[in-house]
């Protein structure tokens, strides 16, 4: 664990920002008392969410149905462009 001031801090934001990540936690101090701690940020799931995700039985069942269809800004932008009455 590393203190640095609040005006260290404050003149090298970026780098102790970095520092804290190849550190672990670092504690900003002012005037001799901890104010605030600067922890690494949790590492990425190796896969991301979605790509995990478990489709249920009857969905995969469906999917071939699923297929297709309109795109919906054409929609959207014809109701846009017609002026109510």
């Amino acid at each position: 664990m590393k203190a640095i001031t609040i005006r260290e801090l404050h003149s090298a934001t970026g780098r102790w920002v970095r520092e804290a990540s190849v550190l672990g936690e670092l504690h900003v101090t002012e005037r001799g008392r901890v104010i605030a701690k600067l922890l690494p940020a949790a590492s990425p799931p190796p896969t991301p969410f979605f790509a995990r995700r478990k489709l249920t039985r009857a969905f995969r069942a469906a999917q071939p149905f699923l297929a297709g269809g309109a795109d919906s800004t054409s929609g959207i932008s014809d109701d846009r462009d017609h002026e109510t009455p």
